[in-house]
């Protein structure tokens, strides 16, 4: 899997999904603003816990957008291990091959474009 490609696609996606169900995905946008914003976690931090459900649910969308926002938001490669450890106590067997998922997108996404 090319996960620049499959996460250029998706963003593609959602925004012809935003043109069809504009007040629905505008709702969802306010909700993920207002968590982002608000509490006592910071955007990092935030973004482990996101990773760790995405991993845990075994959504490869949600993975691949939160392993590119929790590289923006400054977190590492052993922090992400530490979450993917996390996930897979939490999940069991499935989990273990998210997370196996989880780490090679990272690994695609922090090498410099071909």
């Amino acid at each position: 899997m090319d996960w620049r490609t499959e996460i250029h696609d998706l963003k593609n996606e959602i925004r012809v999904l935003n043109k069809t169900i504009p007040e629905t995905t505008r709702a969802f946008a306010g909700l993920s603003k207002a968590v982002r914003e608000n509490g006592v976690l910071n955007t990092r931090e935030k973004e482990f816990v996101a990773l760790g459900i995405a991993v845990a649910q075994g959504c490869e969308d949600c993975m691949g957008f939160h392993v590119e926002a929790l590289m923006r938001a400054g977190g590492s490669r052993e922090e992400l291990a530490d979450v993917l450890a996390m996930s897979i106590q939490m999940a069991g067997g499935p989990a273990l091959m998210n997370a196996a998922r989880a780490l090679a997108c990272w690994d695609q996404l922090s090498k410099p474009k071909e």
